[in-house]
């Protein structure tokens, strides 16, 4: 199988999930994890899954003007964060803007605040929405890694997305069409 994930990160969180996602599909897979500003269409050619993340802003998908003042909370003087060395150039909404119709299946991933959805939203399901309305197929619910208030990711929030990347693996072989009972 040949796998491409895709991610926004602004801090560091999502870059660190879609690597642990990327190390759990990897047994006997082709796995390329790459930033949403590289995501050229070409890439997705071949595919067989693909998996698209990024980081919960104001309850969904990051917008311009958040990107830009999460830009702004790390440049801050005494700021408790540092931009992720992707950070800057599009984001996810910019990406499906540009990428027309696909037929490969998927899944999404977000990183958000450790808490009830209702009042941390979820980036994964506004992903998963647009990954449907460009042709793809999901093959598992979208997944929220959790981050503190101090902006770190949860302890044992990696291995999970490790574990879920194996998930994922597992899934495509059973939904495949070319596997065999």
């Amino acid at each position: 199988m040949r796998a491409v994930i895709i991610y926004e990160s602004m801090f560091g969180n999502t870059h660190k999930i879609a690597e642990a996602i990327g190390r759990g599909l990897e047994p006997g897979n082709d796995v390329v994890v790459v930033p949403v500003a590289q995501a050229v269409r070409g890439l997705l050619d071949g595919a067989d899954l693909v998996v698209v993340g990024g980081p919960t802003h104001v309850h969904g998908m990051s917008q311009e003007r958040t990107r830009q003042a999460a830009a702004e909370q790390a440049r801050k003087p005494g700021s408790q964060v540092t931009l992720d060395a992707d950070a800057q150039g599009p984001g996810l909404r910019d990406w499906f803007g540009s990428l027309g119709p696909v037929d490969a299946r998927a899944a999404a991933f977000d990183t958000r605040l450790a808490g009830p959805a209702v009042f941390t939203g979820r980036a994964s399901k506004g992903i998963a929405r647009r990954l449907g309305q460009h042709g793809f197929t999901l093959v598992v619910p979208a997944e929220s890694f959790l981050v503190t208030s101090g902006n770190q990711l949860r302890l044992g929030e990696e291995d999970r997305a490790r574990e879920w990347g194996g998930t994922l693996a597992a899934e495509f072989a059973l939904a495949s069409p070319s596997s065999t009972a």
